[in-house]
């Protein structure tokens, strides 16, 4: 039901959020404990700001109520993709060749469902990843459940200390 909603509302919202200069990065339905909630994560050069999130939000609201394709309540939520920013469209997958990611597959490929490791590319319809052990995998994008950019932060040679550095 959920992937039918966003097929229908999915090209509309991609015009909305392009005509305030930003990119739809990302959108999602889902029932949580208080319901339906509508996602939009948005981005531009140099980020996004609070009051870009409440103009896009206060559009695509507008929008949604005037057509209604939506069953029954729905909250909406509008917000940065954040550092560990969701990959979902073909450009993405070029756009951030050379960075950490995590990719989880719908079923093992080579005997095992999560990979992290250095984006490289797409091509021929597989996502490249050089994994951390150096081996390179094509992911085909049809496996793929989830594929965002890593957001931990490099370790530098060991688990953290605390307290005062020299």
């Amino acid at each position: 039901m959920f992937d039918d909603v966003l097929r229908q509302v999915g090209p509309k919202l991609e015009r909305i959020v392009e005509f305030a200069g930003m990119e739809l990065v990302h959108v999602e339905a889902r029932r949580e404990s208080g319901g339906m909630i509508l996602r939009l994560f948005i981005d531009r050069e140099g980020g996004v700001t609070l009051d870009d999130c409440a103009r896009v939000s206060r559009q695509v609201s507008a929008e949604l109520d005037a057509d209604d394709p939506l069953p029954g309540r729905y909250t909406l939520e509008v917000s940065s993709p954040g550092l560990d920013r969701p990959l979902s469209k073909d450009r993405d997958f070029q756009r951030f060749s050379g960075q950490t990611v995590r990719i989880v597959t719908a079923a093992p490929l080579d005997g095992q469902r999560h990979f992290k490791g250095r984006l490289n590319g797409l091509a021929e319809g597989s996502v490249h990843v050089v994994l951390e052990d150096g081996r390179e995998i094509a992911i085909p994008r049809e496996m793929m459940t989830s594929a965002r950019l890593d957001a931990a932060p490099p370790q530098a040679g060991g688990p953290a200390t605390k307290g005062r550095h020299a």
